[in-house]
């Protein structure tokens, strides 16, 4: 889910404030937009303790940036990109790739798509939960498996939903990049996860 403004007239109210140095606006603020943040920095690092981390250094990036704030896109737009970076930059400092990340939905389909039928017995969802165990286990052994840069395109477009250029200004790299990027990711994964046994 990409960022949002809950209440815009009061964001804009509290970030006048918090640019003129008001640490409560500045507080009221970050409570107001911390776990969409959160969210972001979490699809990418996929541990929470990194991503509680990361998260307070984007906070105390944006408190010391506020002032350079001039308001020519919303502010959700603007610590986006904070976001993501530190939250790249925390994975090249320790030159690892992710730990884990959450799976796509790998049900076969909604509820809603799939012709109703009889109560399954205690037998087929045993069944049932150990083949979605296993295919769980082989996309994670799949996405490990993909180089960061893919994998961050994919988080912000499969997890966050943002469009092409929402990550593209996320990750200051041309939309035809993030294209190109989400193309190989997908075409990995597909070719990873049919291999991975």
């Amino acid at each position: 889910m990409a960022f949002t403004d809950p209440q815009p007239a009061e964001s804009a109210a509290l970030l006048a404030r918090a640019q003129q140095g008001d640490e409560e606006a500045f507080g009221r603020l970050m409570r107001t937009h911390y776990e969409p943040v959160f969210r972001v920095v979490h699809s990418i690092l996929r541990n929470e303790h990194d991503a509680r981390d990361v998260s307070q250094e984007v906070w105390l990036t944006v408190w010391r940036e506020l002032p350079k704030f001039r308001g020519e896109a919303k502010f959700t737009t603007w610590v986006h990109p904070i976001a993501v970076r530190k939250s790249l930059d925390l994975l090249r400092k320790r030159r690892r790739w992710f730990d884990r990340f959450l799976p796509f939905n790998t049900a076969v389909d909604d509820d809603a798509s799939t012709p109703a039928v009889a109560e399954p017995t205690t037998e087929t969802n045993a069944r049932d939960e150990a083949e979605t165990s296993e295919r769980n286990e082989r996309l994670h052994r799949a996405l490990d498996a993909l180089p960061p840069k893919h994998r961050t395109v994919l988080a912000l477009r499969e997890l966050q939903g943002l469009s092409y250029e929402e990550i593209a200004a996320a990750t200051s790299l041309p939309v035809g990049t993030v294209m190109s990027r989400l193309y190989h990711a997908r075409r990995q994964l597909a070719q990873k996860f049919k291999a991975t046994p």
